[in-house]
């Protein structure tokens, strides 16, 4: 009720906030978990770390592969519930279907990480630290598949309004994370030291207790319980997977197309030099911590478009999408100037930057996060864009847009400048810069005129909606 009293895009940027924060936060910590991996690494050395880079830089584009066509789980289930209608049954068809995909998808990533040393060598790669990064790979894998689950249950809950049980599931994953890395990469508490594959066990063990810890949080809350999620899962919903597939498969495409930028340019580091790819690793984990903020925001405005379209409010479609933009736009800013102003102190919390052995990996890394803080901008933007449009289950020009930003504009930038001019790894991190500002003036442009491309309802009902989208939230 407090929220009829105010002003329509003033309570639509509190209701953002509140489902974006704990979104946002659940980000961060899952980079965190990721961290703990690097900071383990890192001490094992440059070609441990060099190797780690080259298998992450593979299961990340699968992971967002997967994520990319489970995720239109969330733009579904929030227009069900904003369609105002007797939601349970549908929100329970859009997540079984959503968990049946990531099972097979994770199936289908776990055959081509047993072909990643074969990949790695065909990209040029110094076959030593393929062999090395292709067993690694290979144990990783095994973290695929509940990690798939676990995204679509993380979905689940944030769209039914509990995003902070992603938050605290997270948390727990680090602790988890960085508890296997201890025992395991160093042969800590009578353990055997299993060095870099150390690592990937603890990942996995990490993903399945995530799973775990998800459904457990759904069967004790009341209001989650009651979709009985678990339910009948053999049985299949040929329509919505279809329609699922629909959805997912361009924001599978969108998202294979950012991660293969960023994977594509580790590659390309590997080709320029190992001390520019492990300043690589380093700059990149700093620049992605910093995106799950956008990122969060772009999930949390995915939701809250798609309460208003499923029930074809046009008016709160257009609040929705702006306040988002409006809430990542404030947050890049102030991480852009936190790389400008202390990019060394940043540093020094994945490497020893006073070890005369990191100092040209801290002299490199220092250019990348110069050029990193450049792009915050439309790499929020990009990012925020692309989660409204999916609010409106626009997802296909979205993809194009992608491919023509990320690759035909970054990436063929990145190699031209990071292989045949002198800037090498400037150069590559020039051509990210480039493939990102393409995509978010594209994207925007196609959110501004959204009416003339026919993305929203005709008529509005706002009467309608704003009852259901209040109970959601509250």
């Amino acid at each position: 009720m407090r929220e009829s009293h105010e002003h329509p895009f003033r309570a639509e940027l509190g209701a953002t906030l509140r489902l974006a924060g704990p979104l946002a936060l659940a980000n961060m910590l899952q980079m965190a978990v990721f961290a703990v991996d690097v900071i383990f690494v890192a001490r094992l050395g440059q070609e441990s770390l060099a190797a780690s880079s080259l298998a992450v830089a593979i299961v990340a584009v699968l992971m967002m592969g997967m994520n990319g066509v489970t995720g239109a789980v969330a733009p579904l289930i929030a227009a069900e519930i904003g369609r105002r209608r007797n939601s349970v049954r549908e929100v329970r068809r859009s997540a079984r279907m959503a968990l049946w995909l990531a099972v097979l998808l994770g199936l289908l990533a776990i055959i081509v990480c047993f072909q990643g040393e074969r990949i790695m060598l065909a990209t040029g790669q110094d076959p030593h630290v393929a062999a090395i990064s292709g067993h690694f790979i290979r144990v990783l894998s095994l973290a695929l598949l509940p990690m798939a689950v676990a995204n679509v249950l993380r979905t689940f809950v944030s769209a039914l309004g509990r995003p902070v049980f992603a938050t605290a599931i997270t948390a727990l994953a680090i602790l988890v994370n960085a508890f296997g890395n201890y025992v395991l990469v160093f042969g800590n508490l009578g353990a055997p030291a299993f060095g870099l594959a150390g690592s990937a066990m603890a990942s996995a063990i990490t993903a399945v207790v995530t799973v775990f810890a998800y459904v457990l949080a759904i069967r004790s809350d009341r209001k989650l319980r009651r979709f009985h999620v678990f339910g009948r899962w053999w049985r299949p919903e040929w329509q919505r997977l279809r329609q699922m597939l629909s959805l997912g498969l361009p924001i599978s495409a969108t998202l294979i197309a950012e991660g293969g930028l960023f994977s594509g340019a580790a590659f390309l580091m590997g080709r320029v030099g190992e001390a520019e790819l492990a300043a690589h690793t380093v700059a990149l984990q700093v620049a992605a911590f910093a995106f799950q903020v956008p990122f969060g925001i772009g999930q949390a405005a995915t939701i809250r478009v798609g309460y208003h379209f499923g029930a074809g409010d046009k008016a709160a479609i257009g609040r929705a999408g702006w306040a988002a933009i409006l809430i990542g736009m404030v947050f890049v800013c102030v991480s852009a100037l936190a790389m400008l102003l202390f990019p060394r102190a940043i540093l020094s919390a994945y490497v020893d930057v006073s070890r005369s052995a990191n100092a040209a990996l801290v002299t490199l890394a220092m250019q990348y996060l110069f050029i990193a803080a450049v792009f915050q901008l439309t790499d929020g933007l990009q990012a925020i864009a692309a989660g409204v449009l999916r609010g409106v289950q626009d997802t296909r020009v979205p993809a194009v847009i992608a491919i023509v930003g990320y690759w035909l504009a970054g990436f063929a930038t990145s190699v031209a400048l990071g292989l045949f001019t002198p800037l090498r790894g400037v150069g590559v991190w020039i051509g990210l810069a480039v493939g990102l500002t393409v995509a978010a003036a594209l994207l925007l442009a196609r959110w501004h005129w959204r009416d003339r491309f026919a993305l929203v309802p005709e008529s509005p009902r706002a009467a309608v909606s704003a009852p259901v989208v209040h109970a959601v939230i509250a």
